[in-house]
């Protein structure tokens, strides 16, 4: 069925107005966004931060009355004239599989590639990560899981123990395991997300090696590789669990940081980690420390 846009200008306007309204018009769902790209990455606990400029996009059955939808704001607001507004009709899709339309095989490194099912066929000595994200986040477009691939792809990770902390789709522990790593555990806090890698890790035939679950007990743990693609703040905060989990000499891949936080999130680890290789692309850092 086609559904019906309403993005509209907040500005100035009472946003919980704003929404109640049209709730009551029979919106089906909405989406808070930036007007200007500004973006807001590691809000602290309990905060929830508007852009200084936002627009909110409200979704309705194709057949909605715009004028009423219009007029009902008005009256709520108790304003003549709304700020900045459309409506677009969107014809129907499969939504949960447009991002197939920006999603082709990708390669990392020599011989590493991800690509959706059915869309390349490996070359002599080459590995590729069958994927579907589904909700999850993690194809190997981010700047940040590509790092991690490539670093990854450079080693050999043949008989170890892998954990990927934060692991969205399972793209980095199923990478490691389709590159010869014995074991991997996907851990994340997501239901989707664990979802995601269940299937991902079936998809590619190494579902009896991966282990994905929302808790890891630091001390039942001692892996050769964790990595952990998620942002500066968490990671730092997980300094002393992520340690924990490294086995001696074993290595942390610290990913998902923004290039001027890197110096700050090394630091968090200097007293557990040596710093052996520093990757920038595209303003985002991954960092690979061995456990000392």
């Amino acid at each position: 069925m086609p559904i019906a846009t309403f993005v509209i200008s907040i500005r100035n306007l009472d946003l919980e107005a704003v929404e109640s309204a049209l709730f009551e018009c029979g919106a089906q769902s909405m989406t808070l966004l930036a007007e200007d790209g500004e973006e807001i990455l590691e809000p602290l606990p309990g905060e929830t931060p508007l852009w200084q400029h936002t627009r909110l996009s409200a979704v309705f059955a194709d057949d909605v009355d715009v004028n009423f939808v219009r007029g009902h704001l008005r009256a709520a607001l108790d304003c003549n004239e709304l700020p900045v507004n459309e409506f677009r009709t969107l014809e129907d899709r499969v939504w949960e599989r447009e991002w197939l339309q920006h999603f082709g095989p990708m390669q990392f490194g020599r011989r590493l590639w991800v690509s959706p099912a059915g869309q390349r066929e490996n070359g002599p000595g080459e590995v590729t990560v069958w994927l579907d994200p589904g909700l999850a986040f993690g194809t190997g477009t981010h700047p940040t899981t590509a790092l991690c691939l490539e670093w990854l792809e450079s080693q050999d990770v043949g008989g170890k123990s892998i954990v990927d902390y934060g692991c969205g789709s399972g793209i980095l522990a199923i990478a490691a395991l389709k590159l010869g790593a014995a074991r991997a555990f996907a851990l994340d806090i997501d239901p989707q997300a664990l979802e995601a890698t269940s299937e991902n890790a079936r998809r590619n035939d190494v579902a009896d090696r991966l282990v994905a679950t929302n808790r890891i007990e630091p001390e039942d743990l001692k892996c050769d590789i964790l990595m952990a693609n998620i942002l500066a703040g968490p990671l730092t905060e997980l300094a002393e669990t992520i340690a924990n989990m490294t086995s001696m000499n074993g290595t942390a891949v610290l990913s998902g940081i923004l290039e001027n936080q890197a110096d700050g999130v090394a630091a968090a680890f200097a007293g557990h980690f040596t710093v052996t290789t520093y990757d920038i692309r595209d303003g985002w850092a991954a960092l690979a420390c061995r456990r000392c």
